[in-house]
């Protein structure tokens, strides 16, 4: 065990002047680094070795005048020597070194002067040997003190999983694999950590590996049984004649090296593999992460995007500290003054559980236990600052890692988020025993984290712990589609959902949501947070999931606004989520995290309420509706369904061959349009015999052999429905063409465009079922359809396919709260009151700026709207004429500016209740089954 400070510092005086006359190299120099060794509680032979040869990089040979391996090398000069020039003679030691042996610190000295670098961090401190006591702390590495400011972005932690990831390999190779390969890993990641950070003693495995294994490897599973054995044996219960190297081992327990293992096999290259995981500095790595890091190693295709399996620290944060770390730390700012309440306080801290039903590994946990420990540090600084006599810390650590709970349904991640619990819990030991000079280490582990391999929605999750007994639930359910689950996954959530209608259309994620809101049924104080994917609050999704929630009594007391989930590592993945944090009682501070870039920091918003589409709003759901809510509004309509098994329509090329072989043709062609083709620019063309007199079609064999090729299409499916159409070959399934001109609205659009191109579109242009049509679509219509206004409404409510806006009749624009005075006013001919002159001045100026958008786009012929609406490339003159359409529509509405697009949002909520208010409740449309099946 590591001496204290004081100690240390003591012993740092002492040796100053005992060596404070000293000049001659040659004559003391070993006994003066033994002696300096000594001031740390270490004996130097234990670690480190004098005059070790090497070849020198002009290929000479040289002697290092101190090596510890891995850690520290030292040259020494006689007093008053140049110790630049010694700095540069330690460099060229480097070259006839193992990569593993290579030192992290570098002393040089000439009896009255040290020079520690630190080759890692840069650093460089010099000073006198008389202040050598005020530096000591510098050489925490030396004592066992050694701490780091760990950073989840450190190289370290890819290199360290590449390095198990090639042992993993060489293992499995051999045959050795399954769940043996997993343990063994786990218990092999454990010592290498283990070394590194006081856990065991420097280099223990390291040594116990190098001078105990052959170096081909044959004997090293012997070896590493042995050792599993001797860890998992306590003291008073191992042979009284164990050699001295394995005994010097401490008792770990936990279970951890508990299982009988099948026997493995090593080879030199497979015992080398594990001898350059030895050479990394293990205390730097980050448990967070590495541990979703070292999951990703088992499968090879994810280690080639290695990084992408992690979660980032500061996006675990965006959810932990509103759930729980920002209250603590706003009491514990409040009554530290006071002792006795600051006692309690400490108490509430031990009191709380945590759980996370889809823990992985462990990654929520190890940050939240993280947090809570440097929280209870700055207890134990406060009560010794005020005076208060501190003999012994450990005794005052109460948090522990037994309050923790996860469920994770793979086993090798549950292994791995007990191990990092673990891993923080001495990470944080050694941070307590940094700042107050008594060294400790909760060795054998005594608490164990309750880390359950299960499947979490079939789990009661009160069998785990009680409902009564949890503080918190929290985590990062999976994110799979309601359209993308497997048979087991769609048995599972079938029985969370029991009893939840429409409940098919809810997302994976959304179970977890089910299940925490009867878990907090029985206690009414537990608090949850999820972070999912943003669908659950968008869409049909609403008013399935949310509808149930609310009449629970659930609500929302955070949430994060949309934003990009994405990891802090190369190969990023990103997924579009939101974070929602909700319990069965209301709070007095609610919080709304608004994104402007969504791949940027967010703005805190204090808000009165947050409904389920996250702002500020009274809580509602959106129910689908037949008609729009405002009478006045002309209906939206499907296009229309060839279901032709792509007989009747044709590309470009196809389309002049067909008309050059075929005149009579192209009459009856029409252009065709779906999303894509009416976004970029696409060619696509159709057969539209609607009006086609018999004799004409049968003066076109070509036409007559695709209507005969639709026919047996139909004919061959086993649809009935689709059957019954090979009547009438020689048209669409579903015919919904407008009799007019149209406004088009594409049903998929990118959600990094900042409108959905829409546009006025000739009758003669065929809209297929990936377009919207508005029929007599007016320039008002298009002006306020164009606008930020509405857009902010699709952001809010409308369905996503991936990311993109899924935009849609029954949700988005028969709810859309249109501005009343322009509806009012489209139904009178003559102004008859003031109101009725400033609705039209109203109605003017938007369908002026509408056709100012328009003719901007019409001043680049040929440019997509692909093109036209990107952000990075959107001309200047057709941003401003949105800009001035935007205000137009805004001046409608009655409002001059929105601080944030939730205001926006929260206003547009407002309206849609008013009018609802004002009429009788709308039927939800009826799910009616269209038809969708496309012929190969």
């Amino acid at each position: 065990m590591p001496l204290s400070w004081n100690e240390i510092k003591s012993r740092a005086l002492a040796f100053s002047r005992e060596w404070v006359d000293e000049t001659s190299e040659d004559a003391e120099a070993k006994t003066f680094w033994n002696d300096f060794f000594h001031i740390f509680g270490v004996t130097r032979k234990r670690v480190a070795s004098f005059e070790q040869r090497v070849k020198k990089i002009d290929g000479k040979d040289g002697y290092i005048d101190l090596l510890w391996k891995g850690v520290l090398l030292i040259e020494h000069k006689s007093r008053g020597k140049d110790l630049d020039r010694a700095y540069g003679q330690a460099l060229d030691y480097f070259p006839g070194l193992k990569e593993r042996e290579l030192p992290r610190y570098l002393i040089v000295s000439d009896f009255a002067r040290f020079r520690l670098y630190d080759l890692e961090e840069g650093t460089q401190h010099e000073f006198a040997l008389a202040d050598l006591y005020k530096h000591v702390r510098l050489f925490g590495f030396v004592a066992g003190y050694q701490t780091h400011a760990i950073r989840e972005q450190d190289p370290v932690n890819i290199k360290a999983a590449e390095r198990m990831g090639r042992l993993h390999d060489q293992m499995k190779v051999v045959g050795y694999e399954g769940y043996a390969l997993e343990v063994y890993l786990v218990r092999l990641l454990f010592c290498l950590f283990a070394e590194d950070t006081g856990i065991f003693d420097r280099q223990q495995f390291q040594d116990y590996l190098e001078q105990r294994t052959d170096e081909d490897g044959a004997d090293l599973a012997d070896r590493l049984a042995t050792l599993f054995h001797i860890l998992n044996t306590p003291a008073e219960k191992r042979l009284k004649n164990l050699d001295a190297q394995l005994a010097a081992f401490p008792y770990i327990n936990g279970k951890l090296f508990a299982e009988p293992l099948p026997p493995a096999a090593f080879d030199a290259t497979m015992r080398q593999s594990l001898l350059d995981c030895c050479a990394l500095d293990w205390s730097r790595i980050s448990p967070a992460i590495f541990g979703s890091l070292f999951q990703s190693i088992m499968d090879k295709k994810a280690r080639r995007n290695l990084g992408a399996h992690y979660t980032s620290e500061q996006n675990i944060l965006k959810l932990l500290k509103p759930l729980f770390l920002d209250a603590l730390w706003a009491e514990f700012h409040k009554i530290k003054g006071n002792r006795n309440r600051l006692l309690e306080f400490h108490k509430k801290l031990r009191s709380m559980t945590f759980l996370d039903p889809a823990c992985g590994c462990g990654n929520f946990l190890v940050i939240a236990y993280r947090e809570l420990r440097l929280l209870e540090l700055e207890i134990l600084r406060t009560s010794r600052d005020s005076g208060q006599m501190i003999l012994d810390v450990q005794s005052l650590i109460a948090l522990d890692v037994d309050q923790f709970y996860g469920i994770e349904i793979e086993e090798f991640p549950a292994q791995i988020a007990q191990v990092a619990m673990w891993l923080m819990d001495h990470q944080m030991n050694l941070q307590v025993s940094e700042e107050f000079g008594q060294y400790f280490a909760r060795i054998p582990l005594a608490a164990t984290p309750h880390i359950v391999c299960a499947n979490a929605l079939q789990m009661d999750w009160r069998e785990l712990i009680a409902a009564e007994r949890l503080s918190f639930i929290m985590g990062n359910p999976p994110f799979i589609g309601a359209k993308l689950l497997d048979d087991q996954q769609r048995s599972d959530v079938a029985a969370v959902f029991a009893g939840i209608k429409n409940a098919g259309l809810l997302d994976f994620v959304a179970a977890w949501y089910v299940k925490a809101a009867q878990m907090m049924q029985d206690n009414p104080a537990l608090r949850c947070g999820f972070v999912s994917t943003n669908s659950i609050t968008q869409g049909e999704q609403v008013g399935v999931l949310w509808s149930w929630m609310l009449a629970l009594g659930v609500k929302i007391h955070f949430a994060h606004r949309t934003f990009q989930w994405n990891n802090e590592a190369r190969g990023k993945a990103a997924v579009h989520c939101v974070i929602v944090g909700f319990a069965l009682h209301d709070c007095t501070e609610k919080w709304l995290f608004e994104y402007e870039d969504i791949r940027g920091e967010p703005q805190a918003i204090k808000v009165a309420n947050i409904n389920p589409y996250l702002v500020d709003a009274p809580d509602l759901t959106l129910e689908k509706r037949r008609t729009p809510l405002l009478s006045a509004t002309q209906e939206l309509a499907f296009g229309n369904m060839p279901n032709d098994g792509g007989n009747l329509l044709m590309s470009d090329e196809e389309k002049s061959a067909l008309v050059a072989m075929e005149p009579k043709a192209d009459a009856y062609v029409r252009y065709f349009i779906g999303s894509e083709e009416f976004i970029n620019n696409i060619d696509r063309w159709c057969l539209w015999l609607v009006d086609a007199k018999p004799t004409d079609l049968k003066s076109m064999p070509l036409v007559l052999d695709r209507i005969a090729k639709v026919k047996e299409c139909r004919l061959g499916s086993p649809r009935e429905a689709t059957q019954k159409l090979a009547a009438t070959p020689a048209l669409f399934g579903e015919i919904r063409q407008p009799q007019s001109d149209y406004i088009a609205i594409p049903k998929t659009s990118s959600e990094r465009r900042p409108y959905i191109p829409m546009g006025l579109v000739s009758k003669d242009t065929i809209a297929s079922t990936e377009i919207f049509t508005v029929a007599d679509g007016s320039l008002l219509m298009f002006g306020v359809l164009s606008s930020v206004m509405h857009m902010s409404w699709v952001r809010a409510v409308c369905g996503r396919l991936k990311s993109d806006y899924r935009y849609s009749a029954g949700i988005v624009y028969n709810n859309f709260p249109w501005p009343e005075l322009l509806a009012a006013s489209s139904q009178q001919s003559t102004p008859v009151s003031s109101e009725s002159k400033r609705a039209v001045q109203l109605r003017g100026a938007i369908e002026k700026a509408a056709q100012t958008v328009l003719d901007a786009r019409a001043q680049y012929p040929g440019e997509s709207l692909a093109a036209l609406y990107d952000p990075l490339t959107m001309p200047v003159p057709l941003l401003k004429a949105h800009q001035a359409l935007d205000k137009s529509v805004d001046t409608a509405y009655g409002k001059n500016s929105f601080k944030s697009e939730a205001e926006r949002v929260a206003f547009l909520f407002d309206l849609y209740l008013q009018y609802l208010q004002r009429q009788p409740a709308a039927k939800p449309a009826r799910r009616k089954k269209t038809e969708t099946e496309v012929c190969a």
